[in-house]
């Protein structure tokens, strides 16, 4: 008797077990790298975590070091396309797009324990590190020019649009998030939900208040 039961699941195609294994691997270094900093991860240790072999690891990234900023990278392009998300469904009007980016901002902070760690390992290793800086920017630029855009329609809504750059409201929200992140998980009683959410608010605030350019410093 044939029943639904009886199927057998699904196959994966080579793509598709590439990708998942890769996903493994990199959730396993958040764990580790997390938990033991860049210098003191071994890749066997985060093959293990992962359920993989150390050939696994090495056919999938080129070593720890492309595995650390692949992680990066990867988990910006993530958050980055959460905040799109979130921009896409207040368009009807429900929340306006700064409150929008501050909850963005603070969902992102609390459901990431590994994110503050990583980052602040990241840039560590790069300071420790010059050959290292380069790569860190290029791994870095495709989640900023998608954050860039999440910048432009709160431009275009405080009537600042051409006025300020995306990319530099962009680079200010990004080091603002990081700075408060930090405080949050040090002391959580100074962060609290609504300083997240005001902290986008004073920024674009201030943008559309700033009308006239900074008077040049005298030579």
């Amino acid at each position: 008797m044939d029943s639904d039961d009886d199927e057998k699941p699904r196959r994966l195609t080579r793509a598709e077990a590439k990708a998942r294994t890769r996903r493994r691997l990199l959730d396993a270094a958040a764990r580790v790298f997390a938990r033991k900093g860049y210098a003191g991860a071994p890749v066997e240790e985060i093959a293990e975590t992962a359920g993989y072999s150390i050939g696994a690891l090495y056919s999938n990234f080129g070593g720890k070091e492309e595995l650390f900023l692949e992680l990066v990278a990867d988990g910006a392009r993530a958050r980055v396309e959460r905040g799109r998300q979130t921009l896409d469904a207040v368009q009807a009007g429900a929340e306006d797009p700064e409150s929008a980016l501050g909850r963005f901002f603070m969902e992102a902070a609390d459901k990431d324990d590994d994110l503050p760690l990583l980052q602040a390992e990241l840039w560590l290793y790069a300071m420790r590190n010059p050959q290292l800086r380069d790569a860190l920017a290029a791994a870095q630029r495709e989640p900023r020019a998608a954050l860039e855009g999440l910048m432009e329609p709160v431009l275009a809504r405080v009537g600042a649009s051409g006025a300020v750059p995306a990319s530099d409201v962009a680079t200010v929200a990004s080091a603002m998030f990081q700075g408060l992140l930090r405080q949050r998980r040090l002391d959580p009683p100074s962060v609290p939900d609504d300083l997240l959410r005001q902290a986008m608010r004073w920024l674009f605030v201030g943008i559309a208040h700033t009308s006239d350019p900074l008077p040049e410093e005298p030579s």
